[in-house]
This record gives structure tokens, sequence and C-alpha cells, in this order.
């Protein structure tokens, strides 16, 4: 009911009857203007998790790349199945795996912007400033502004050794997800020639999908939590 809907079916109402069409059919018109105006408002779906990989870092960008190559051959492998029941179900599987995809590139999206966050901490610097003053305490009782230094290093190292293990547990994790969908793609070739079970093969592919929605989770938990823990619920 925005003035510009209002607008454009009084415009189209307008307009069929200038060139003659009955009242009726004009102010249809002048519906399907307001219609359109309703449709073009309403919000898009769910925005895509997939982004540019050059927007990211190895080896999450090819961690990405690969899923993304796993599914298009999968894909391939479905256009070769005659069309009937089989190439059907092998297709509802393959809308189910663009679920795995986007999972995929949420988790490379979010192991690289924990990657940044690791390389925007100088633990270097902090690993030496407090060597340096525990060095000058040599065992002696440090000011209250020394043990708020001290304090501070302290957690800034125990961030980044926090973000780092979160991250080599996410790459290996993510590394096996991706060995998982080239698995399926063998299966597929098998079910694709009669030689294999479709609920099988349905079963594992939701199964790969659960795994990287859990690792994804894991993921973002650890990190608001501050923990290491990766491994996703069983």
């Amino acid at each position: 009911m925005s003035p510009l809907g209002i607008l454009l079916a009084g415009v189209g109402t307008a307009a069929g009857i200038l060139v003659g069409l009955p009242v009726v059919a004009a102010a249809g018109i002048g519906v399907a203007a307001w219609g359109g105006r309703v449709l073009a408002a309403v919000p898009g779906g769910k925005p895509s998790a997939r982004v540019a990989p050059s927007s990211l870092s190895e080896p999450w960008r090819s961690y990405g790349l690969q899923a993304e190559e796993s599914k298009r051959r999968f894909d391939r492998v479905v256009e070769s199945v005659a069309t009937g029941p089989l190439r059907e179900r092998l297709e509802l599987l393959s809308g189910r795996l663009d679920q795995g995809v986007d999972e995929s590139w949420r988790i490379a999206r979010r192991g690289d912007q924990i990657g940044a966050a690791i390389a925007k901490i100088d633990t270097v610097s902090a690993e030496t400033e407090l060597a340096d003053l525990r060095r000058r305490l040599d065992g002696a009782a440090p000011s209250p502004a020394q043990a708020q230094t001290i304090e501070a290093l302290e957690a800034q190292l125990a961030s980044a050794r926090r973000l780092t293990t979160l991250a080599e547990g996410a790459r290996d994790r993510l590394r096996l997800l991706d060995a998982r969908f080239d698995e399926l793609l063998a299966r597929t070739v098998e079910v694709s020639v009669g030689a294999g079970d479709t609920e099988v093969l349905g079963e594992d592919v939701d199964g790969l999908v659960q795994e990287l929605e859990a690792l994804r989770i894991a993921m973002d938990e650890a990190e608001r939590a501050g923990s290491p823990q990766l491994e996703p619920p069983a």
C-alpha cells in the first residue's frame, strides 16, 4: 500500500481506459501493476554463502573450490543418467549437496577471518616483552603496573594460541570432509550404472552435509567461548 504502488495501480487503470478497454479490464491492468510493485518489494531468498575465491586466503580458498569442483563432477554424473526415477533421486541429492557446498564456503570464510585475526596479534613482540619483563624481575614480585602488563601480555598470547588451534583443527576437519565429497562421487558413479544403493548414497550425502554444518557451528561456538574444541557433535 505504498504511495508508489497506489500510483502504479491508478496509472495502469487509466491507461487501460484510454486505449478503450472496459472498466473491469482496465482495473485488471491496474491490479497487475500494483501486484508487480508488491512482488518487487518482497525480499529475496537467503543470500548464498559463496564468495569470490580471490577474497579468501589459502588454504581456505582451495577448500571451497575443491568442494565446488566435486559438486560439478557429481552433477555431470547425474546428467549422464537416463530420465527416470533414478535420475530424479540423484537430482534431489544434488540439491542437498548444494547445501554442503554452501557450508564449505561458510567454513572457509570463517577460517579466513580467524587467520586474519591471528595475523593482527603481534605474538613476537608480546613474547619478547614478556620475557624481558620477567628477566628484569628475576623472581622478584612485580609492581601492580608490571603485574597488569604481564597479565595483558599473557592474555594476548593465549588468545593467539586459541585462535591458532581453532584454525588448525578446522583445516584438518575440512580437508577430511572435502575428501568425503570425492568419496561420494565414486559411489554416485556406481549408483548411476546400477551397482549401488541410492538409499545408502542418500544417507551418506545427508551425513556429509550434517558434518559440515556441525563443523561450522563448532567454529562459531568455539571462538565465542574462547575454546579450541572443534570436534563436531556425534
